[in-house]
Formats: C-alpha cells, sequence, structure tokens
C-alpha cells in the first residue's frame, strides 16, 4: 500500500531525435494528448542532418513544455543517457521518434508505482500493436502473438530470446535505471534488451499490462533493420556470453548454451531472409557473424553448423540452390525421414 506522506512520482517523457523529420511531429503530438501529462518533456537532438530539429523548435514555440537538447552523434543509448541526466523526474518514459503513446499511456503505466503494492518495482511495461510507417495498423496486442513470458520472472527465459520490452512501452524508475548504469552506449540496437536484463538481474521486480498502450512502427529502414543494430547485435551476443555462466549448477540448462543458440538462429533467419531479398550485404554480413558465433556452439551443433556454412557461404550458391527448390527439396526429405523413424 502507499505509504502516507509519500512524495507522488513524476514522470519525465524523453524522445531521442536522429534524421526523424518524418515521424518527429506524430510522436511529438502524442504525448501532448496524454492524459497524464509529464512534467518534464524532452526531445534530444543526436546530431540530426534533416529538418527534425527545426520541426521541434516550432512545436516548443506553440507547446513551451517541450525542451530541446542537442549533441553530437552517439547513438540512440547515448542520446537517452544524455536526456535523463539532464532531469530530474523519478519515472523515465521513453519513446522512439517514430512510434507513438494512446492517450492513457502514461496514465495507466504510473498506476503500480503510485499504488507501490510490489516490492523493489522498477519498471512497468505494457502490450502494444504493431505498425507500418505511417501508423496504419498490421496487428493488435502483438505480445499476444509471441511465445516470450510477460512479465518476466525466469533468467533463463530472459536470455533465451528477445525480452520484448520496448522502450516505447515502458515506464521506468529513475532509481532503478541509475542502479545499473543506465544504457551501454556501445550499443545501437539490443541496449533495451541489454538494460532489461540487467534491471532483472539486480533484483527489480516488473509489471505487465496486458493492453496496447502504445504503437511500434516496424518497416524496411527502421532501426530493426539497420547494419548499426547488426553490429550491435554481435557486441550484445559477446557482452551476454562473458557476463552469464551458471556452468557450477552442471545439472541446470547452461546459460551460455542458451545465449549461444539463441543468437545463432536469429543471424541464420536473417541471412535466409537476405537470400530472399536479393540482399548479397546482407547476406554476407550474415555469414561473418554466423562463422563468429560456430566456435561457441557444442560440439554436436558445431559439426552441423559447419556442414551447413560449407554449402551455404557462398551467396551465389545459395541464392541458385534457393532458385532450383533444393532446400525445398531438403526439408522434404528430412521430414520423410523423421517421419520413418
Amino acid at each position: 500500500m502507499k505509504q502516507q506522506g509519500a512524495r507522488p512520482h513524476t514522470v519525465v517523457a524523453i524522445i531521442a531525435l536522429y534524421n526523424g523529420a518524418e515521424f518527429i511531429e506524430r510522436s511529438i503530438r502524442t504525448v501532448l494528448a496524454q492524459t497524464r501529462q509529464p512534467d518534464e518533456f524532452i526531445v534530444v537532438d543526436d546530431g540530426s542532418t534533416d529538418d527534425g530539429p527545426a520541426i521541434v523548435e516550432r512545436l516548443a514555440v506553440e507547446f513551451p513544455s517541450i525542451r530541446l537538447l542537442h549533441k553530437e552523434n552517439g547513438g540512440q543509448s547515448s542520446a537517452r543517457n544524455h536526456a535523463i541526466a539532464n532531469s530530474t523526474s523519478s519515472l523515465i518514459a521513453l519513446l522512439d521518434q517514430d512510434d507513438g503513446w494512446y492517450p492513457d499511456h502514461l496514465e495507466e503505466l504510473a498506476k503500480p508505482f503510485e499504488e507501490e503494492d510490489h516490492f523493489k518495482l522498477g519498471w512497468v511495461y505494457s502490450n502494444l500493436d504493431e505498425c507500418d510507417r505511417f501508423g496504419r495498423m498490421r496487428n493488435r496486442r502483438m505480445l499476444s502473438l509471441m511465445r516470450q513470458e510477460h512479465p518476466k520472472t525466469r533468467l533463463e527465459k530472459c536470455l533465451a530470446d528477445d525480452m520484448f520490452i520496448l522502450p516505447s512501452a515502458s515506464l521506468i524508475l529513475r532509481e532503478a535505471f541509475e542502479s545499473v548504469g543506465g544504457f551501454d552506449e556501445r550499443l545501437s540496437g539490443y541496449e533495451d534488451d541489454d538494460l532489461f536484463v540487467r534491471l532483472f538481474r539486480a533484483a527489480w521486480n516488473n509489471v505487465f499490462i496486458d493492453k496496447a498502450l502504445s504503437y511500434w512502427c516496424i518497416y524496411t529502414g527502421s532501426t530493426s533493420y539497420s547494419p548499426r543494430m547488426a553490429r550491435s547485435r554481435m557486441i550484445y551476443f559477446e557482452k551476454l556470453y562473458e557476463d552469464f555462466d551458471n556452468s557450477d549448477m552442471p545439472a541446470q540448462t547452461q546459460w551460455k548454451d542458451v545465449i549461444v543458440h539463441r543468437f545463432y538462429m536469429i543471424v541464420l533467419s536473417e541471412m535466409h531472409r537476405a537470400s530472399l531479398l536479393g540482399d548479397e550485404a546482407l547476406y554476407e554480413n550474415s555469414v561473418r557473424d554466423i562463422e563468429r558465433i560456430i566456435p561457441f556452439l557444442p560440439a554436436h551443433s558445431k559439426r552441423k553448423a559447419k556442414l551447413r556454412m560449407a554449402v551455404m557461404r557462398s551467396y551465389p550458391r545459395a541464392r541458385f540452390l534457393r532458385r532450383v527448390g533444393a532446400f525445398k527439396l531438403m526439408r522434404t526429405g528430412r521430414n520423410l525421414m523423421l517421419r520413418r523413424g
């Protein structure tokens, strides 16, 4: 229960802006439309070269609550850390420049913090809708379509798959954020997974609201598909592999094996997608990443992976095999063998 005389929480809304002129007014207006207005509203320009900052300046004349900060380009993690360091509110609400909040986003996410029914509550997050770059609906309550666990209760599950806790769908306690050192500025992709894994590991509790309170725009060219994201993925893989080890408990599922399998499958899937799209640069980058991961695989998986890569390493060969239907034939043969077994 809430203690008598407890100081009410304040909220800072933060948007990191980088060459987002196409989206920034839309995202800002979703903040301005909140039923619970933020106590602080910061847009941090991370060295944009388009008209995005000018759009924010125009809106700030009409809405003086908007505060625009400028910094040299350092990536989204750096921009968010900078804005948070220049704010004072006890709760942190982050919004990506191309996403948006529904009007009750802040009001609903703040309720568990105000009630204080949860021990050491570090963050609250919600379901969300998936949209295209124009904010047109694709999937409602998209987390309900996935296999991830919500709320987060098991570290192994946090390591085995993407967390799917989007900053745009979250409200984070400043004390918790600062206790784990904020965003890792080496990461420009997977920085959200990294933050929430560290919060979980530090025993901060979390609450999940199974209601879409925001929308997430996914499209070719978004950060989810950028080369910077691919580079960041490998930094995150190596960080997780180094930081999580339960080899002193051999009877349990080994975290390192879980981590390696996760990233191997992610990059393998990206390699197949690159082949379908005819994206040779993405394909070759995926091959390089897989070959960095293979040495970490368990022995039996390593042998299979090496055989696969002997066939798939060449982009022209992979395209040829796909064109003649070799992959479909191989899958059919494998399925027949499994049925006979």
